[in-house]
């Protein structure tokens, strides 16, 4: 294996542990508002906050925003990584039949067996005498079927499907991308610029019409109104730089790209801190904040999505270049890990409800028992369950490379 390939195995077990703590974190922000709406009324905010805990610490949302602002963006990336070297070996067809195998059927499979398990305790603190059967006849009666951090599985399958479309239309457009990438990753400040420039052309209008936060669920499919053009971006960037190659350019592990990961650091830094104080002036009512602030917050996001993106990938490949057993063994299990995770952290959280330990221990309790639960449970899970079709070691989350 390359040192760029190991890195980013490294860094796919580095992402879920990151997921995970930021699931854990969430019953904890101190911006967020008691919940005091019945389950069964809109407008649902359960779904992102299914416990809301009275002991909070501002430092959880520090953290929150900054992985809502990149995370989503790495993971779209890394998923659109293999999708190239698999359309060109397989042909679409294949591909299409690989991805609805190993994507929809275990998005499938959660959502109807584990989303409703995992999303008890929201239903269980919003109601005065809960019970098994009042949850379902309310989780039955919503006007669509929540499916927790499974949404990105049916984004990611879609996406999938769009990048076999084209190929099918098109069968041409990779290559083009692979040139246009193998020329801007020897160039990580313009790779930067053109990634941003679409970025930007994707989200804000978006962003401007809906609002930054506002989310639509259709049954079991729930979106992020301002992200989708924005999250296709680094699908698609991802498989541009996937065509050029895993071990050149952007991913070299020790080209320039790498070196300069304090230069990415401080990007990062800044621009965050950018976002975060321009965002601050929107709220806490985004309909009535001034326009100008709203324009200076939604084009700051794209920046700061960008910067933060590259740095993770950046320090992973100067630093995370040699075989870590604890990260081969996430970076084996992530998939599952993710599938099985959210119901460990909402149980756990709904488990520390009434005790009076420091929000900081609480998380600390939540995010160590769902990585061992998870973790423990996602071998078997692999093995037993998803079988065949399971995502294997050194895979992307959410995608294959065979």
């Amino acid at each position: 294996m390359s040192q760029a390939s190991l890195a980013l195995s490294n860094l796919r077990g580095i992402v879920i542990v990151i997921v995970l703590a930021f699931h854990s974190s969430l019953a904890y922000l101190a911006s967020v508002p008691a919940q005091s709406a019945r389950f069964d009324q809109a407008p649902y905010t359960w779904q992102a906050f299914p416990i809301v805990d009275t002991h909070r610490w501002i430092g959880f949302d520090l953290f929150c925003a900054w992985q809502d602002v990149s995370l989503m963006a790495v993971m779209f990336l890394l998923s659109g990584l293999f999708v190239a070297p698999g359309l060109l070996r397989k042909g679409c067809w294949p591909f299409v039949t690989d991805r609805i195998w190993r994507i929809g059927l275990p998005f499938v499979l959660v959502i109807l067996l584990l989303s409703p398990l995992a999303l008890y305790p929201a239903y269980s603190v919003r109601t005065i005498d809960p019970s098994f059967v009042g949850f379902w006849e309310q989780w039955t009666s919503l006007p669509f079927w929540p499916t927790g951090p499974e949404w990105f599985l049916c984004v990611l399958l879609i996406m999938n499907m769009m990048a076999a479309g084209l190929y099918a239309m098109a069968p041409g457009y990779i290559k083009r991308l692979g040139r246009l990438a193998a020329w801007a990753c020897e160039r990580p400040i313009k790779f930067l610029a053109i990634l941003v420039t679409i970025s930007l052309m994707a989200y804000v209008p978006l962003a401007l019409a809906y609002s930054p936060w506002s989310w639509s669920s259709v049954g079991p499919f729930s979106l992020q109104l301002s992200r989708p053009a924005h999250y296709l971006t680094y699908f698609f960037a991802g498989l541009a730089v996937g065509q050029v190659g895993l071990n050149r350019g952007l991913l070299t592990s020790d080209g320039l790209f790498a070196r300069h990961w304090l230069v990415w650091l401080g990007a990062a830094v800044v621009s965050f801190g950018a976002w975060a104080g321009l965002t601050s002036l929107t709220m806490p009512d985004w309909a009535k904040a001034h326009l100008t602030a709203q324009i200076a917050a939604t084009v700051a996001y794209p920046v700061a999505c960008a910067a933060g993106c590259l740095f993770l990938l950046a320090i992973c490949l100067r630093f995370s270049r040699n075989h870590i057993r604890v990260l081969d063994s996430l970076s084996a299990n992530a998939y599952a890990m993710y599938l099985v995770h959210y119901v460990f952290v909402v149980w756990l959280q709904y488990a520390l409800l009434g005790s009076n330990l420091f929000p900081i221990v609480k998380v600390a309790i939540v995010l160590s028992c769902t990585l061992i639960l998870s973790w423990a449970s996602s071998a078997a899970f692999n093995r037993f369950v998803l079988g065949a079709y399971t995502v294997p070691a050194k895979r992307a989350i959410g995608t294959v490379r065979d």
